[in-house]
């Protein structure tokens, strides 16, 4: 097996092995999100380390803003760039991550592709998908946020 075989190979446990760490010894962690819209077709991701569809997001960097953190996520899980300032939805508490993790929801109105999506070590798929015929395996949580967000379901404080 090449190197870089390998390093794919494992990369799905590492995941899994820092998300346990971060429940079992790790402070709080803020995460973000971003619904991205584009012609009533939401842009969602599939990782390699966890099952089911996506919003595009992970962890705000020391020294960033969450906007930014949302924004930088969704150019590197996607290669889609947002072209206007995302608008906060949301702050969400994720009792899945060991009653630490809260989640920061955008709304990116627009986005550009400014490079072409390849499958890597993290993200293995990404999609549009219409709000109303979203994929099998899309997440509780995700679905929750779009029906918040298109549907007037009422917010809930959890993801």
């Amino acid at each position: 097996m090449t190197r870089n075989g390998l390093i794919d190979a494992v990369q799905p446990l590492v995941g899994q092995v820092r998300s346990l760490a971060v429940r079992l010894w790790g402070g709080t962690t803020l995460g973000v999100r971003a619904i991205a819209v584009d012609e009533g077709r939401v842009l969602l991701v599939r990782h390699t380390y966890v099952s089911g569809w996506h919003f595009p997001g992970g962890g705000v960097h020391a020294g960033e803003t969450a906007e930014v953190a949302a924004r930088r996520e969704l150019v590197e899980e996607t290669g889609y760039e947002a072209t206007a300032p995302a608008r906060f939805l949301g702050l969400y508490f994720n009792p899945a991550m060991a009653g630490r993790d809260h989640v920061a929801l955008f709304q990116v109105p627009t986005v550009a592709m400014i490079r072409a999506f390849r499958a890597n070590r993290e993200i293995a798929a990404i999609g549009f998908f219409p709000t109303d015929d979203l994929p099998e395996g899309t997440t509780g949580a995700t679905r929750r946020r779009l029906a918040e967000l298109f549907d007037s379901l009422p917010p809930s404080e959890t993801w």
